[in-house]
């Protein structure tokens, strides 16, 4: 109910438990055998993902995240969902379902490299609480005037590898984006298996016959050295580094690290300190079985780079042709929100996915704190479902002017700058990040006034996203917000926004799933 503010507290208790004030969640235990969508029992380590319970403004009224732009979740969804089975929910990270698709949230005009736009209607699952979408958009590249990029492709060639939707879907991907690359970008290629080799060492985009060579004839076979291979690939990096330009590793792999460095804590450590020479870890996730989505999160993560997962060819045209800008051009570092809400007007509040980026609210201005990236021309979206203090509802009519002995009351027009003074607000979102060529980072505050506006006429923008971010709630299933969200209601979001930007093959895709949906789990 509106006035209800959910659980505060989560823990860790026996295995197979995840421990919510007073609840008890059963879960799987560590690790866990999945049944992959054609049929194969495969470990699939478990993480469970626990939404943000919701929270009381007065004692809590700031909230902290990282910006997370990879989009794996969707994948994943699509994946299982199309072979007609349910979605493991530990692979369900509602933001990264979110920001798979694209909105037209207006780039910076200004000198800042980002803008933040802010947009608040009834939540649609709880039409007495108040949704707030924050969106975040970077400048795109101009003209595709970007700088030349030193590329190393650090390629999976185990034996977990030789199925068709790993290894040859991979060299595809691969060849996508050689295409799309251009005569001043260098490309080399590493792989790994058993040992750590070069295959091809840093080469002219323009010889493209050189590289894609290279890529045909690699072969799956031996164990996974992957430790290996990224010292391999970062140490090539290294050598043909672009001051002024995108240095990247790109790791394509299943994640299954069997020989060597293989424990998440010493490969994150690992990662961590290699970023610091100023190249960034991208991975690319293949396959059906023996897949580790938890460890390729947090190799991207802490490679300060992005996470897909490419389940066909259409997905490696996303992710590396229309967004290369994104992945090769860095338009703000370590971009971190804190959102702070005004206890006069919100009761309780809790963010809607990044339960993997959140971060104390003292990290905010801490100077050279890690966070997530922001490419060229991206955007990034995050919602938070409010509960209003109660009598601060807007009506759908005026306060009456006249009081009782005919006195006039004091108030401003509606919408006037009478109505935005600070009591008005309903919170403050407050971005921070640091310049692509480093030094003291940057901030931009905006203040946010709820003036009302119901469902019916929010943005096609705001429909569509708060469609997504239900349709991963739902997935997930364990909150007690997820128990309000319906398929029909996911459905109905898209179909209202779809009405306003016509045909859209990719924001169609979310209608499909939702009624895939539908069928596998049941219920309307």
């Amino acid at each position: 109910t509106a006035g209800h503010i959910g659980y505060h507290g989560v823990g860790r208790g026996k295995a197979g438990l995840v421990v919510v004030r007073d609840r008890v969640i059963v879960v799987p235990p560590y690790p866990r055998d999945v049944l992959s969508p054609d049929g194969y029992v495969v470990t699939e380590p478990a993480r469970p993902v626990v939404p943000w319970p919701f929270r009381p403004t007065a004692a809590q009224p700031l909230s902290t995240f990282s910006i997370d732009v990879d989009t794996a979740s969707l994948s994943h969804a699509r994946r299982y969902l199309t072979a007609g089975r349910g979605v493991p929910s530990d692979l369900v990270r509602v933001e990264e379902i979110v920001n798979a698709f694209h909105y037209g949230d207006p780039a910076p005009t200004g000198d800042a490299p980002i803008a933040v736009h802010v947009e608040v209607a009834d939540a649609p699952w709880q039409p007495a609480n108040r949704l707030v979408r924050v969106a975040i958009t970077s400048r795109p590249v101009e003209n595709g005037d970007r700088a030349p990029a030193n590329l190393v492709f650090l390629v999976d060639t185990s034996g977990s590898m030789r199925a068709k939707e790993k290894l040859p879907l991979l060299v595809d991907a691969l060849r996508k984006l050689v295409d799309n690359l251009g005569e001043d970008d260098r490309v080399a290629i590493v792989s790994y298996a058993s040992k750590a080799k070069v295959v091809l060492e840093p080469t002219s985009a323009a010889d493209k016959d050189a590289i894609l060579g290279a890529l045909s004839k690699l072969r799956a076979a031996g164990y996974t050295n992957g430790g290996a291979g990224l010292d391999v690939a970062y140490d090539l990096a290294r050598r043909s580094f672009l001051r002024d330009g995108a240095n990247r590793v790109i790791l394509a792999t299943d994640g299954d690290f069997n020989s060597g460095e293989t424990d998440n804590w010493s490969l994150q450590r690992t990662i961590r300190d290699k970023a610091r020479s100023g190249v960034m870890l991208s991975v690319l996730g293949f396959g059906r079985t023996g897949y580790d989505d938890h460890r390729l999160e947090l190799l991207a993560q802490h490679g300060d780079g992005r996470y897909a997962f490419i389940d066909s060819l259409e997905e490696a045209n996303r992710v590396l042709g229309r967004e290369l800008d994104a992945t090769l051009v860095t338009a703000a570092k370590d971009v971190r929100v804190q959102v702070e809400l005004n206890p006069a007007q919100a009761l309780g509040y809790r963010l809607i996915g990044y339960e993997n980026r959140g971060m104390a609210a003292s990290e905010f201005n801490q100077e050279g704190k890690d966070a997530g990236d922001l490419g060229a021309g991206e955007s990034v979206v995050a919602f938070y479902e409010v509960i209003p203090v109660p009598g601060t509802e807007h009506s759908a009519v005026d306060a009456p002017r006249y009081a009782a002995d005919g006195s006039v009351r004091e108030q401003g027009p509606a919408g006037g700058d009478d109505d935005e003074g600070v009591a008005q607000e309903l919170m403050v979102v407050k971005v921070r990040w640091v310049p692509p060529k480093g030094g003291h980072s940057e901030r931009l505050d905006v203040p946010v006034v709820d003036h009302g506006q119901h469902l019916d006429t929010a943005s096609p923008d705001f429909l569509f996203s708060a469609g997504a971010a239900a349709f991963g709630m739902k997935l997930q299933g364990w909150s007690d917000p997820s128990r309000l969200v319906s398929w029909g209601l996911v459905e109905d979001l898209v179909r209202r926004s779809l009405a306003w930007w016509g045909a859209d093959d990719a924001r169609r895709q979310l209608l499909d799933l939702a009624q895939r949906a539908r069928k596998v789990y049941g219920g309307p």
